[in-house]
């Protein structure tokens, strides 16, 4: 353990209605440092008591844990990982934190594809001990999912947690009590339906009442339901993940008789609602947004929305995340404080959690400040900062527009854009598109998300930046969703072609001087774009990138080939089951280097378990081979699904810019 005071700690105390305002400069180009640099700050949270703060914060190039006694100001670092960083971190009380391993900061997210385990560590250092394997680790016995993850706490109780897990059956989860001490599991779900079972709801007594399951190899979800812990389980109704309505439990209401649920019966986007399970009817409908799903999206995930009571499963408001967070509380005591802080901290994003102690946690962002963290006194109204995320951004930072786009075929699709500071209205751009990871996951969100950090970086460089959603994209409602099934590499990627359109007949972008950008699904799309519309865009940047759709379905060297449902999943989004049809032949980059005329960039990661390296490298091969090479191909090692090290992301970037500057220049 090292023991250090925070450099980051401001300790300055505000009064509400008298918070200084951060001094502002005109923007300029954001030195890749400093844009990839590791947050000083992430991840931050306080215990049960309100009297110590955890936080992630930069050790071996990694984010590594730490926690501060507020009272001091002393921290100590607990962690020292080098390979991996720390990721959702929770107190177990004042004296424990549990907590995952993975990359912060891929492109494509946090590292969903790798890292994983569960530790335990006390406050001090003491009581080191692994829970549960990493994802690679659990690899060697086909475990598809994370063998344990922490799932919730339990009131009262400082030695154990709820953890959810695949222990019992490759791809069904259970929910079992942990005991943080010994390491040892009870299981909460034994009796629990046969079907393939995942995102259980609980009710006030820690009882599993509700579940959602899906049968083995095929696409559709059953939800279950039951009066309690020593009553059958019945089927209350079921949905397909690619098409239909679709109905997700959010919870069981403080009644512990009545489900709180998401769905898009008779309408568009999901709604949030109470719903009687015995009579299986809907009640009132407690939320919703004419563009935005609430709760969860149309392929039944659940999404950030819906604020629960953990200890009385009172429902205490919602979130959306539409263009910018949208925050309503139904709680009063709760939309006061927000109330107060929305004035302290005008034009920001402004949440909070409470403990048990008089403080409350506050995180403060924007498109162009990064998160700040504060602890509010509500009895003295004082905010006290407590440290940001990254300070030396501010004023580097232009402004997230949010736009909508019309389809070819009529879909209005909302979108962000990037312009360079001090941009004036006429001026046409050198424009890059890029395209965000999935592409059934909506990974563009207002202020971080994939696109953002790229977004920002091409912007400052005098570039305009066009980061679409399109169909297929989750949270925007059915309609947009269900037409993405059948359509990649073709409506699909007509999409991308009529952002860059929309942008083109808004009088911002250079129609000749115009490229495609973006990893995972993104990379691909980048590449048929070139295959696509050969004369549309003058280059590409192709980032961990599908480039033989059947390779990628049938090879054990990724991850996707081990889940039946996925396969089947994918073969949806082809839009044919036979993967040596012509069509995935066609869709499939590496099969038509020769139609490709711009210049393409290519990375990876070698150790990637989503889309193996060799993705890449046969592109590589194949653009050689058709006499049109690629103008870099940068291959990191001991990186995944996206670079985790900051000194990867500077290099792979540095040579983009570069990339870009020759290709469309400025």
């Amino acid at each position: 353990m090292r023991t250090f005071v925070l450099a980051l700690t401001l300790a300055i105390s505000y009064p509400f209605g008298l918070m200084a305002t951060l001094a502002q400069t005109p923007p300029g180009p954001v030195p890749l440092e400093e844009l990839f640099r590791n947050p000083s700050l992430a991840n931050v949270t306080l215990s049960s008591s309100g009297k110590y703060l955890a936080a992630t914060a930069p050790h071996k190039g990694r984010q590594n844990l730490m926690v501060m006694d507020l009272e001091t100001r002393k921290g100590s670092l607990l962690t020292a990982f080098d390979n991996f960083d720390v990721i959702e971190v929770n107190w177990v009380g004042d004296e424990r934190l549990v907590f995952s391993l993975g990359h912060a900061n891929t492109p494509t997210g946090p590292g969903q594809f790798d890292g994983g385990g569960l530790f335990v560590v006390g406050r001090d250092g003491s009581g080191a001990r692994r829970l549960a394997p990493t994802v690679r680790e659990s690899r060697d016995r086909r475990q598809i999912h994370r063998s344990l993850e922490f799932a919730r706490s339990i009131p009262g109780s400082t030695d154990e947690i709820i953890a959810s897990g695949n222990q019992t059956s490759v791809d069904s989860e259970d929910l079992y009590r942990l005991n943080l001490n010994t390491g040892r599991t009870t299981l909460l779900t034994s009796g629990r339906p046969a079907d393939r079972t995942f995102s259980w709801i609980l009710d006030g007594k820690l009882v599993p009442r509700a579940v959602t399951a899906g049968i083995r190899d095929e696409l559709t979800r059953v939800v279950y339901y039951r009066k309690d812990g020593n009553s059958p389980w019945v089927e209350l109704t079921r949905f397909s993940r690619d098409k239909g309505s679709v109905f997700v439990p959010l919870a069981i209401d403080n009644d512990d008789k009545k489900l709180i649920v998401a769905t898009n019966r008779n309408r568009d986007t999901m709604a949030v609602y109470r719903y009687d399970p015995e009579t299986k009817t809907l009640g009132d409908m407690l939320a919703s947004h004419p563009r935005y799903d609430m709760g969860a999206d149309a392929q039944g995930t659940r999404v950030a929305g819906v604020s629960i009571d953990p200890e009385t499963n009172k429902l205490l408001g919602y979130r959306v995340e539409a263009d910018k967070p949208e925050i309503v509380w139904t709680d009063e005591s709760r939309a006061k404080t927000q109330q107060m802080l929305d004035a302290a901290l005008p034009g920001m994003i402004n949440t909070f959690r409470r403990t048990k102690g008089s403080k409350l946690l506050v995180s403060s962002f924007s498109d162009v400040k990064q998160p700040r963290w504060y602890l509010l006194d509500e009895d003295k109204r004082t905010l006290e900062e407590i440290g940001a995320s990254r300070p030396w951004l501010d004023g580097k930072l232009v402004e997230q527009r949010s736009f909508i786009y019309k389809t070819r075929d009529g879909l209005e699709i909302p979108g962000y854009l990037f312009l360079p500071p001090n941009y004036k209205p006429g001026t046409k751009l050198p424009t890059i598109v890029h395209i965000h990871g999935g592409p059934h996951a909506r990974a563009d969100t207002y202020g971080r998300g994939f696109g953002y950090s790229e977004g920002q970086l091409f912007a400052s460089r005098g570039y305009a930046v066009v980061v679409p959603n399109f169909r297929i994209t989750p949270g925007l409602g059915s309609k947009i969703y269900e037409a993405g099934f059948g359509s990649i590499g073709r409506r699909m990627s007509e999409d991308h072609e009529d952002a860059l359109k929309w942008a083109v007949e808004q009088g911002y972008t250079d129609p000749s001087r115009a490229c495609i950008s973006g990893g995972s699904y993104g990379g691909y799309a980048a590449l048929q774009a070139m295959v696509k519309t050969p004369d549309l865009f003058k280059c590409a940047i192709a980032g961990l990138a599908v480039t033989d759709f059947k390779y990628q379905l049938t090879t054990p060297d990724g991850d996707t080939y081990s889940s039946n449902e996925g396969v089947t999943f994918w073969k949806g989004i082809l839009g044919t089951p036979d993967l040596d049809s012509a069509l995935v032949r066609d869709i499939s980059p590496v099969n038509n280097a020769a139609k490709i005329k711009g210049a393409v960039f290519l990375y990876a990661g070698q150790d990637d378990i989503r889309v193996p390296v060799d993705q890449i490298v046969r592109m590589e091969k194949a653009l050689r081979a058709a006499g049109n090479p690629a103008k870099a191909f940068v291959v990191k090692e001991k990186e995944g699904h996206g670079f985790g090290r900051a000194e990867n992301r500077v290099d792979n970037y540095t040579q983009v810019l570069k990339f870009l500057d020759e290709q469309i220049g400025k």
